[in-house]
């Protein structure tokens, strides 16, 4: 059996809002609405968005986040969708699908190697430009979850965030005893401290928000 990762330009509702920024849709089809997740800092834009072009029947807003259920599908609004190719080459789609940087990032599976060869060579021929993220033989199951990978585990960080955490480790914040400050950490960066402790907070909290579900 063996697993890919596409990423595959798009423009559709879901991908053209998080083009530019640091947000990602996750999306759940039910064939009448789709289920989102929707996380970043311009979450509020990106819903905007969505209202406008799909319809938004309920929305429940977090700190940064938000789940969605839309009025309708978006295969109701699109004619360019993968999905249609899957089965002529005996292909599966691993829900769910996720939407940043301007792309939908798909997760595919085959029983052959050659079968992910042919639908990338028919995407590509219909004209989908298509980068392959990831390609993978799965073998035995070793844990419960065989097929979540680092991609699907860890949340999109600004590139702030990304900064100062990266920082942060790299001079010792999280030792014990600690190294250094988050003053120091802010002198360093050029911004003050209040701040690299809020860029610290929020990293921290999207990546134990995104593990913990993975300890038990």
């Amino acid at each position: 059996m063996y697993e890919a990762t596409f990423a595959i330009v798009d423009s559709s509702a879901y991908a053209r809002p998080t083009e530019g920024t640091d947000c990602r849709v996750e999306l759940w089809c039910n064939d009448h609405a789709d289920l989102l997740y929707v996380a970043g800092s311009a979450v509020e834009a990106l819903l905007s968005q969505v209202e406008e072009d799909i319809g938004i029947e309920n929305r429940i807003r977090g700190d940064g986040d938000a789940i969605v259920i839309t009025s309708s599908c978006l295969k109701r609004h699109e004619t360019t969708y993968i999905e249609r190719y899957l089965e002529s080459h005996d292909c599966l789609l691993l829900p769910p699908l996720r939407y940043e940087n301007g792309a939908k990032h798909c997760r595919i599976l085959a029983l052959e190697s050659a079968s992910l060869t042919a639908l990338y060579g028919d995407l590509v021929a219909d004209g989908f430009a298509i980068d392959v993220r990831s390609k993978r033989e799965i073998g035995a199951p070793s844990q419960p979850s065989p097929l979540v990978t680092l991609d699907d585990v860890l949340p999109a960080l600004t590139a702030r965030q990304r900064e100062v955490l990266t920082l942060a480790v790299e001079r010792g914040y999280y030792d014990l005893p600690r190294a250094t400050t988050t003053e120091a950490l802010g002198d360093e960066l050029g911004i003050s401290r209040r701040a690299a402790e809020d860029h610290l907070r929020r990293a921290e909290r999207k990546l134990i928000t995104a593990l913990v579900s993975y300890l038990y």
